[in-house]
């Protein structure tokens, strides 16, 4: 799957609150919490989006709260992904839980600039700024979760599956 967007750049430790302030978790529908992605650290954020744009963050992107509000409301404002130099282990598994992909790789996450283009191959782990013309490799998702990001997420691969399963037992 190749992804292309604009980078939108934040620093280390942004977390779960920062992402998706706590007023707005009366909800789990992407759409609205899309709306107020990043207002507890850059409020306004969503209206500089467009659909397939990239978050670039330091260490320890979506620490905090094991909230999976986090993750949906990234993907419900159109970021298609995620490269970050780390992950809170939880966000990394919420993330891939609702079909959003994310990157780890330190030196991109140091040299990707706001507004630089960025191509991502996640079949391959290749991140290209296409402004720079600089390539980094980060680590290629197993193919187990290429299938949950295509899907859409975990729920949506298990009632793919169990469909899938349907049909061949009839």
């Amino acid at each position: 799957m190749l992804l292309k967007g604009r980078v939108h750049k934040f620093g280390d430790d942004v977390n779960t609150d920062e992402i998706i302030p706590a007023e707005y978790l009366n909800t789990t529908d992407a759409a609205t919490l899309g709306k107020h992605c990043m207002d507890g650290i850059k409020p306004g954020f969503t209206g500089t989006i467009k659909a397939g744009d990239i978050i670039v963050a330091g260490k320890n992107f979506g620490c905090g709260s094991s909230r999976e509000h986090a993750p949906i409301s990234i993907k419900g404002c159109g970021i298609s992904c995620v490269i970050a130099r780390d992950f809170a282990r939880i966000f990394f598994r919420n993330a891939i839980n609702i079909g959003l992909p994310i990157l780890e790789n330190a030196l991109a996450s140091v040299d990707l600039k706001g507004g630089d283009e960025v191509e991502v191959d996640l079949d391959k782990g290749i991140i290209k700024n296409i402004s720079s013309g600089k390539e980094y490799k980060a680590g290629a998702f197993p193919q187990f979760m290429q299938e949950l990001i295509d899907a859409g997420g975990l729920m949506e691969w298990v009632r793919k599956n169990q469909i899938s399963n349907i049909k061949n037992q009839n």
